[in-house]
């Protein structure tokens, strides 16, 4: 399999060169990382050629590393049902940069696109109708993002006054939080249910 994961590789750098920035194979999987301008040309390509024909889209996803001047990985999983092969598009992206829609090559892209666009704030050119897909109306930020806070910016509720459902910032309440920081073999004294027994018993 590795063999033949190397020559498909081969393969399309040789074939297009405009495309492919370089490639390698790891966990059985053939692995391209694709020039953002060229991807729907390339996913065409892919689909079209007698050597590839992945004419099914698996999923997309991304990846998120804030620290690189291209934060994003947007990657593409595809499926050579004929071919019996499995390829992984990666695109680097940095955050104020548009990545093309595949949605005209796959129309399956089109939620797969609105998720990485509702998680990771990703947009994508050329989407038909690129709107949040799992967030509420209004929500703010992108939750997998590696700076979004674990509690979010705001909690709902709904408010019985109001008769409505309401957005406030989140707060998060310590009163009836009790830390002792010691071990239970050590810690405070807990006085249970029955306890006063085995004290009256002693005296006795």
């Amino acid at each position: 399999m590795s063999d033949a994961l190397n020559e498909l590789g081969q393969h399309l750098e040789a074939r297009r060169t405009d495309c492919v920035l370089g490639w390698d194979v790891a966990f059985g999987e053939l692995n391209v990382d694709v020039a953002p301008s060229n991807l729907p040309g390339f996913v065409e390509f892919l689909k079209a050629d007698a050597n590839c024909r992945f004419s099914t889209l698996v999923d997309i996803t991304a990846v998120d590393y804030p620290e690189r001047d291209k934060r994003f990985d947007v990657v593409y999983h595809f499926l050579s049902m004929y071919q019996n092969q499995r390829i992984r598009l990666r695109v680097a992206v940095r955050e104020d940069e548009m990545v093309p829609s595949i949605v005209g090559q796959h129309p399956s892209a089109n939620w797969f696109e609105r998720e990485v666009f509702d998680m990771f704030g990703i947009m994508f050119s050329g989407h038909p109708d690129l709107r949040r897909l799992l967030t509420d109306y209004g929500f703010r930020g992108h939750p997998l993002r590696k700076d979004f806070p674990t509690t979010g910016y705001v909690e709902l509720r709904y408010d019985e006054v109001e008769k409505r459902v309401v957005y406030e910032p989140v707060k998060l309440t310590q009163d009836y939080r009790q830390f002792d920081f010691m071990s239970p073999w050590e810690g405070a004294e807990y006085i249970l249910p029955g306890d006063e027994k085995k004290a009256e018993e002693a005296k006795g």
